[in-house]
């Protein structure tokens, strides 16, 4: 249950585990940007869940397609913002209120007016520091290894190659069937890739 739990975490964050005999996943090359996304919803809508495009640039559509939801992101924003302005109000406090109060010209120990400059900076570095952190979590970086980096033509992507990937860990895959669902959505070339540094290549 626990492993399962773990699995279902990673792939959130795209590190997708191998199968017993080590296969990770297919690899399927698309001739522009547009035949990857028709491939990405056509993946999506037959219940495929562990499965990325890689492209040169972004996509417009792309997330729709492959039935992302909104970012969490901007949540964790909103906690590292809450908690810095409360961090801030409550250290001014107890500084100036509770551990060394100290009367000047009969000013309040404690005022929001000059406190505000501290309670903005504190706001804004620590949802700042939490943004960061939370994607780089969210995706799973720093990945120093992925086993696609072994594959033969991914190294194209970063150029003029379009790619979809299929993880062997979903509960869909079958290596006969995503294979043909990959022909059929327009591929024109698929790759076996394993997770043990080498992958299989052929043309269709």
């Amino acid at each position: 249950m626990l492993k399962k739990v773990v699995q279902n975490v990673k792939a959130s964050m795209g590190i997708y585990q191998a199968r017993e005999d080590m296969v990770y996943g297919l690899l399927a090359e698309y001739p522009n940007p547009g035949a990857l996304v028709s491939a990405a919803r056509k993946v999506h809508s037959s219940g495929y869940r562990h499965f990325d495009t890689h492209s040169p640039f972004p996509i417009h559509g792309m997330d729709r397609a492959m039935g992302l939801g909104q970012s969490k992101v901007g949540y964790l924003t909103l906690i590292g913002g809450i908690s810095g302005l409360a961090l801030a109000t409550w250290l001014q406090w107890w500084t100036s209120a509770v551990d060394y109060p100290m009367n000047i010209s009969g000013k309040p120990f404690f005022a929001i007016e000059p406190s505000i400059p501290i309670m903005f900076e504190l706001t804004v570095l620590l949802a700042a520091l939490v943004t960061v952190g939370g994607m780089l979590a969210m995706n799973g970086l720093p990945r120093p290894y992925n086993p696609l980096f072994y594959s033969r033509g991914f190294s194209r992507v970063t150029d003029d190659a379009f790619f979809l990937h299929i993880a062997a860990s979903d509960s869909n895959f079958d290596l006969d069937e995503t294979e043909t669902l990959l022909k059929e959505a327009g591929a024109t070339s698929i790759e076996v890739v394993h997770d043990h540094g080498y992958s299989e290549v052929y043309t269709l």
